[in-house]
């Protein structure tokens, strides 16, 4: 057995690259298998929440000719922030991690972002934005979490469509996209489902900036809950990060994306151009509705929407999308 290495999508400015990942101690444990049913999909899932990290990992990041050397933290992540040549190329980029285990060397590889100028950034949220988790409903939440495989998970109608118009707003040549990030209160053990279930309905690529990983049983009841600093401070982030970029949010009702997204709006009140919540209930919710007419006298674009044909009308209305 070896220690398992996993990468995540990064992401690059003009002075700075940021990639990271996990290393977890060896184990018998298989990977999640997407294709399992019921019970056994059951079982995949809470193995993920069981796998144990690995604290103070040697690992090595290979960029431009150089090996870069730092070490996992206490809960097994790691990440390398680091200076990027102003010169290096724009778009999707790969690179490599590696880590020595027992004189065999481990490698994995992944890609960053490094966006064009003059990009649309877009931030979206997970769970019942695009992905129909059942958030209201903590119950049904974990039952569909536990016992509908990948392939049977749902996904709104139309989402696909306007992420993807999103993704290409603005761009005349087919081989550029805009800047896409999922922020969700979601755990990095879910990393590759996320991932698996937007390559499936062909979603924008996208950066995953998810929460701290856990590794107890009684850590996976408590999936996606909890505080939401984590949110606000991983979308504050981007927008410093990416301070030329213009902005568009998308979240729902069914938690707290409308008053996370009230206050990005009020620290950086020129980048956000439009804000879009998913109601996920019968009716509309007032205090929803408060805070996004609010919104409207920062001169921020919105949109509380049931169907995300709605959405696409609103951005064509306002010349987001054709």
């Amino acid at each position: 057995m070896k220690p398992i290495l996993k990468l995540y999508r990064g992401y690059a400015n003009d002075q700075e690259l940021i990639v990271m990942g996990h290393v977890f101690k060896p184990t018998t444990r298989e990977e999640y298998n997407f294709q399992k049913k019921n019970l056994k999909n059951a079982t995949s899932v809470i193995k993920m929440f069981q796998m144990k990290t690995q604290a103070n990992a040697d690992v090595y990041l290979e960029l431009n000719g150089s090996k870069i050397h730092t070490k996992t933290l206490d809960d097994g992540y790691f990440k390398f922030c680091i200076p990027l040549d102003p010169n290096s190329n724009y778009g999707w980029i790969d690179y490599e991690v590696s880590m020595t285990y027992e004189k065999e060397t481990i490698i994995k590889k992944e890609s960053y972002i490094r966006p064009h100028k003059g990009n649309l950034g877009i931030i979206s949220d997970i769970d019942d934005t695009f992905l129909v988790s059942y958030t209201f409903n903590p119950l049904l939440k974990l039952y569909v979490l536990l016992f509908k495989n990948i392939n049977k998970r749902k996904i709104y109608d139309d989402v696909v469509t306007h992420y993807q118009a999103l993704s290409t707003a603005g761009r005349n040549n087919e081989s550029e996209f805009n800047a896409f990030f999922y922020v969700s209160s979601s755990e990095w053990n879910l990393y590759r489902f996320i991932i698996n279930f937007t390559a499936i309905h062909k979603l924008p690529k996208a950066v995953l900036l998810l929460k701290d990983i856990k590794s107890s049983l009684t850590d996976f009841f408590m999936t996606g809950r909890g505080g939401h600093n984590h949110k606000f401070e991983k979308i504050k982030h981007i927008l410093e990060f990416y301070p030329n970029l213009e902005y568009v949010l998308l979240g729902d009702d069914s938690q707290h994306d409308p008053y996370l997204y009230e206050s990005i709006c009020k620290i950086f009140p020129v980048t956000v151009k439009a804000v879009y919540i998913r109601q996920t209930g019968s009716s509309k919710k007032e205090k929803v509705s408060l805070v996004l007419k609010n919104l409207t006298t920062l001169n921020v674009a919105v949109c509380y929407f049931k169907e995300s044909s709605e959405a696409i009308s609103h951005s064509k209305s306002i010349g987001i999308i054709n």
